[in-house]
């Protein structure tokens, strides 16, 4: 692939707003296994190298296990893997990533009201537009994975 424009250096001060989404999640009631498993997954949807290669093996190290990340993508065929909060999380995550067929339907969003509040609800949106956000940077300027 080309090389293309490097964001954090061209236009600095839109990556740094970048990393500043990127410091407020870090202060979010969501532990690193969720939202690992919004980055995963969002960026399975999005097809992103980079982010993938990036956020499975920070799963690891947080110690997500091999098999649950192999079989995120068919989440739904193995429920008995996924809490109740990462189904919702994952549902979450595939309807506002694919926000042009229905958007986060309605039934999807009361399953999240029985089991986040509303700041949590907030804050999980937060997280699955930001990896979205870094999705979109990361194809268009064809980032390298990192060997």
């Amino acid at each position: 692939m080309s090389t293309r424009v490097n964001i954090a250096t061209t236009d600095s001060a839109a990556y740094k707003a970048m990393m500043g989404l990127e410091g407020y999640l870090q202060t979010i009631s969501l532990n690193h296994i969720q939202k690992e498993l919004i980055k995963i997954r969002a960026s399975q949807i999005n097809g992103c190298a980079f982010c993938l290669d990036m956020h499975t093996k920070d799963a690891v190290k947080y110690g997500e296990t091999p098999q649950r990340i192999y079989l995120l993508n068919a989440w739904r065929e193995a429920l008995e893997l996924y809490t109740e909060e990462e189904q919702v999380l994952l549902a979450m995550t595939e309807e506002i990533t694919l926000i042009s067929q229905k958007g986060l339907t309605e039934e999807t969003y009361y399953k999240a009201k029985q089991l986040f509040d509303e700041a949590q609800i907030a804050q999980i949106i937060m997280a699955i537009v930001t990896i979205n956000a870094w999705n979109r940077i990361a194809i268009s300027t064809h980032l390298p994975i990192m060997k």
